[in-house]
This record gives structure tokens, sequence and C-alpha cells, in this order.
């Protein structure tokens, strides 16, 4: 049986780890990518313990830099190249909440950076490899945030909105050649993410949390393995995830 790759971003934490875990437990060979090398070569100790039949290939990639990724993809071998089934594009980062007047322009291209131009980098070189193959899903992650913006969250919310564009203009463009393109929008994820947004304050990350239970990074990678294991004929366009007690960007039931 052919090996079945899916190349995931920003894999060493969060959505990124619990993906490449629920993958790798269903006989996916894992590509990761990442800026912390140490943590994904501890993934990577890890997965191929619980699953020696798998294989797992670890790159330290920021995704910001054409170049990183470039040079990681010129390591490929052939039959990795030709195996690459999914691509999920999961580096993203949201930095501060601030009105857009008190904005801080170092984080708003940091965002729009990684969240925008690093999806768009990798897809770039990862999409003619699925032409040639004839096959491939391209995941992308959006969020709630992308489709309704919230207070004092512009810059970000605005970079989500341009994945949410992205993601249906490659699904008409890539139409002709049979690859899928879906986007998961979560709110709510008890990650890092509070924390790398609020630069490392523990206080405030976790009260983004207080009042109600959120989503764990696991509830999306479920949902992100039911959407990429549909049958060939079934494309999963765009799925919107929340906890029960958020409504949408805004409101919330906290009632804990």
């Amino acid at each position: 049986m052919e090996k079945k790759y899916i190349l995931i971003s920003g894999a060493s934490s969060g959505i990124g780890k619990a993906c490449a875990q629920i993958f790798a437990k269903n006989g996916f060979s894992l590509i990761l990518f990442a800026r912390r090398i140490k943590k994904l070569e501890q993934l990577q100790n890890e997965l191929k313990s619980l699953y020696p039949e798998i294989e797992v290939h670890s790159f330290q990639v920021d995704v910001r830099n054409p170049k990183e990724i470039e040079n990681a993809i010129n390591q490929f071998s052939l039959g990795l190249k030709n195996n690459i089934h999914i691509l999920l594009n999961n580096a993203g980062l949201a930095l501060d909440r601030s009105t857009i007047d008190k904005g801080i322009i170092e984080d708003w291209d940091q965002m729009i950076d990684t969240n925008l131009k690093g999806l768009l980098y990798l897809s770039k070189k990862i999409i003619p490899i699925m032409i040639e193959n004839k096959k491939g899903h391209i995941i992308n992650m959006g969020s709630i945030a992308g489709k309704e913006v919230y207070p004092e969250g512009n810059v970000y919310c605005a970079s989500k909105a341009a994945v949410d564009s992205i993601s249906k203009a490659m699904r008409i463009d890539l139409l002709p050649h049979g690859i899928k393109v879906s986007q998961i929008s979560p709110g709510a994820v008890e990650t890092e993410f509070s924390l790398v947004r609020y630069k490392g304050n523990v206080d405030l990350a976790k009260n983004v949390y207080n009042g109600f239970i959120p989503l764990k990074a696991e509830d999306i990678a479920e949902s992100i393995f039911f959407l990429a294991n549909q049958p060939e004929h079934v494309c999963i366009n765009d799925i919107i995830i929340t906890p029960t007690a958020q409504a949408n960007s805004v409101f919330f039931n906290k009632i804990l």
C-alpha cells in the first residue's frame, strides 16, 4: 500500500500537534513544519514510538520565509512528494488586542505575514505537486473571526477574512484539477493561542476562557480528520465550530 502523507504547518503545539496525533493514529505518515524544531522532534519521537509503521519527517520552517519553505521541500524524496495527499495550513497567530489607532505595526505585519502570506507561500509550493499527482486536499485554518469582526480584533480578523476569501478562490481555481479545498473556522479553543496573543501574560490568557467550557485542540483535530476522510466525490468546503457556550465572535454564555 502507498503511504499517505499529510503536511502540517504549525505542528509543534495546539491544533497542529493534535492533528499530527490523530492522523498518525489512523495510519497517515507526517511531514511536520514549525519554527520550534525541538518540540517537533519530541513529537516525532513520540509518534514513531506509538506508531512504528508510519514515517514522520520534521523540518524547522517559518512559513513567513519562502526560502525556508523551498529549502525544506527540496529535501523531499520523490516518493514523499508523490504521496502528499493533504496540506493543512495551520500556522497562524493573533497578537495583542487594541483599537485600530493603538495597534502595533510590527504585530500587524507578523499576523499578516503568518496567517495569510505564509499560507500562500506554502500552498504555492505544494499545489503544483498536487496538480502533477492529480490528487490532493488543501485544508486552511480559518477562524470565526474571519466571518465577523469583534472589538479590538481588527487586523487579526482581517487576516482570517482573507483566509476565508483565499479558500473560496482556491476551490474555484483548483476545481479543474480535482483538488479539494476546505476551511475550518473555529471559535474559542484553549491552546497557546491566547498566551501568544497576550505575549506571555498567563492571567490575561486564562481570563479569556473563564466562565465557559472552551473547545480543545483535539475537538478541532477530530473535525479536520472527518472532513479529510470523506469519499472522493465529497468536499466539505467550510466548517464553523464553536463551544456550545459561544454563538458567534462576540456572544458568549458565561455561567461557570
